[in-house]
């Protein structure tokens, strides 16, 4: 064990907290993502800032809450002016390397402002969010010009102009029919393309590449998988590695339907939400949705070894997390978005290989954690000042060096539905569909703009199915809550031109100056 010199920063996409044996699952055996949570600490409490991917990413690259970063909903560009972890390492002379996903969308307005548009290098820094792309690759449609998995898959004689179509998310049936993925009623079929082809495999390899090419020279990699997200198809074996028996049960009360919230019920008769609602749907796709996590499993155990081989363990640290989760059904719902823990809960295992960490090796922490606390933990790791007056999350080095700080009581996430057909169905304009949430260890309250808002007392009632935000008897626990979120939004890191100490020291500076107001 020795001081961090690496790190590895492995997100999935879509992937439940209780989908993983180390948190819990009967059936699903994960025992390569376990390994990870026996060499480090497993947080039960993590939670996103959004249950949405390209809102809760910025906030995980930026260490900021989706009301100060700006980027809230999938198709809204992070703003040129935003620093990622990328741009801090960069100052410190390191790069933020990628293989996967990020959902950044460039700010092409603001590069065309700076005149960095083109293929200057910093342009490309800035459209990229801080990445460096070794392969990126978003998943959920054709990989652009921006991967290389197409020309991979044809170069292994999947021909076709669109090989991740044809193949990727192709099934094929019981008579040797060709299934699309998208209809989720074909995805008990195996995929067209073979498992050691398949989006997990090709960039789990591509990481395990470029970690064997660093040698001994320090690196920061994000490892972003988009399994287990939609379209929800798994390369034999895995697409039948599981039945209906092994899944957790449906976590949903006809209660729930019953003097329904207009915004729940709104997105209940949603496509989605409406197939999810049925069980022939969730007993087809959720076998399938444990096949993928744990096909990542096996991968995830082919870069363990890697690690093993370089010696990479004992100087890299490890960061596993998730978006956001998937509701596969419970709530009557399909997707994600939406404040309950089965969305906002998310897996997160810190492995720090310090011999400070020794003594939280294995352990859980029941402390609330959020997606904003990456990029200040990677920053302390490689011993890197965080830019408070920038960055909104707290190290959790603290925490896994046995340390006692003063510590969050709640977490915080919100929702811009604006982009959605539930918009119109409500009949808001884009400036009315603002939601936020603030859960502490008792309640959760929602505060929607323009309709009532939702309370959980998650004491009595963990499932969230008796929501009370429009008894009166609760009043007074709304209203205290209320106060807590407009404590918590009147606090943001909105001044970042300056320091913090910048501040301290230019206080009650006017007479040093010269400048002397209001006196008689």
């Amino acid at each position: 064990m020795g001081t961090v010199r690496n790190v590895l920063f492995i997100m999935c996409d879509q992937l439940r907290a209780d989908h993983l044996s180390c948190y819990g699952h009967p059936a699903l055996e994960t025992p390569n993502i376990d390994r990870l949570a026996q060499r480090g600490v497993r947080f039960e409490r993590a939670f996103v800032t959004s249950g949405v991917c390209g809102p809760s990413r910025m906030s995980y690259y930026t260490g900021r809450y989706p009301i100060s970063h700006g980027a809230t909903w999938n198709r809204v560009p992070l703003s040129v002016g935003e620093l990622t972890l990328g741009d801090h390492l960069r100052g410190k002379g390191m790069t933020l390397v990628l293989a996967g996903k990020t959902h950044v969308i460039p700010d092409v307005q603001g590069l065309q402002r700076f005149h960095l548009e083109g293929d200057r290098e910093l342009g490309s820094l800035l459209r990229e969010g801080g990445f460096v792309p070794i392969d990126r690759y978003d998943g959920h449609s054709p990989p652009g010009k921006e991967s290389g998995y197409a020309d991979y898959l044809r170069s292994r004689g999947y021909r076709s102009a669109d090989p991740w179509t044809d193949f990727v998310i192709s099934t094929v049936g019981e008579r040797g029919e060709i299934n699309s993925g998208w209809q989720m009623r074909n995805v008990r079929y195996p995929s067209r393309v073979s498992e050691e082809h398949s989006e997990t495999a090709y960039m789990t390899e591509k990481a395990i590449r470029f970690i064997r090419e660093q040698g001994e020279r320090p690196w920061v990699l994000h490892l972003s998988l988009v399994k287990p997200h939609w379209p929800y198809v798994a390369p034999a074996p895995y697409h039948n590695r599981y039945a209906n028996s092994d899944c957790a049960p449906i976590v949903k009360s006809r209660g729930e339907l019953e003097n329904q919230h207009p915004v729940l019920a709104a997105y209940r008769a949603s496509d989605e939400c409406s197939s999810f609602a049925r069980d022939e749907v969730v007993e087809t796709v959720k076998p399938v949705y444990m096949g993928l996590i744990k096909q990542i499993d096996d991968h995830i155990g082919r870069l363990w070894k890697a690690l093993e081989e370089l010696g990479r363990w004992d100087d890299t640290l490890i960061v596993f997390a998730s978006d956001h989760g998937d509701f596969l059904g419970d709530h009557w719902l399909g997707e994600k978005e939406l404040f309950y823990d089965t969305v906002q809960r998310v897996p997160f295992l810190l492995y720090d290989p310090d011999a400070r960490a020794n003594a939280s090796r294995g352990k859980s922490d029941a402390r609330f954690v959020e997606c904003v606390d990456v990029v200040p933990t990677i920053l302390e790791s490689l011993g890197h000042p965080v830019p408070s007056h920038w960055v909104e999350g707290r190290s959790l080095l603290p925490l896994t060096r046995g340390q006692s700080p003063g510590w969050r009581d709640c977490v915080y996430s919100e929702l811009d539905y604006s982009y959605k057909k539930v918009r119109l169905a409500l009949g808001r304009k884009p400036r009315e569909c603002r939601a936020f949430m603030v859960r502490t260890d008792d309640w959760k309250y929602v505060h929607w703009q323009g309709f009532r808002p939702q309370l959980y007392n998650l004491r009595d009632d963990p499932d969230e199915f008796r929501d009370l935000g429009a008894d009166p008897r609760f009043e007074a626990e709304r209203g205290e809550l209320r106060e807590r979120l407009f404590d918590f939004l009147s606090t943001r890191n909105l001044r970042t031109t300056v320091s913090d100490d910048a501040v301290e020291a230019r206080t009650d500076m006017a007479r040093r100056h010269g400048i002397v107001i209001g006196i008689w």
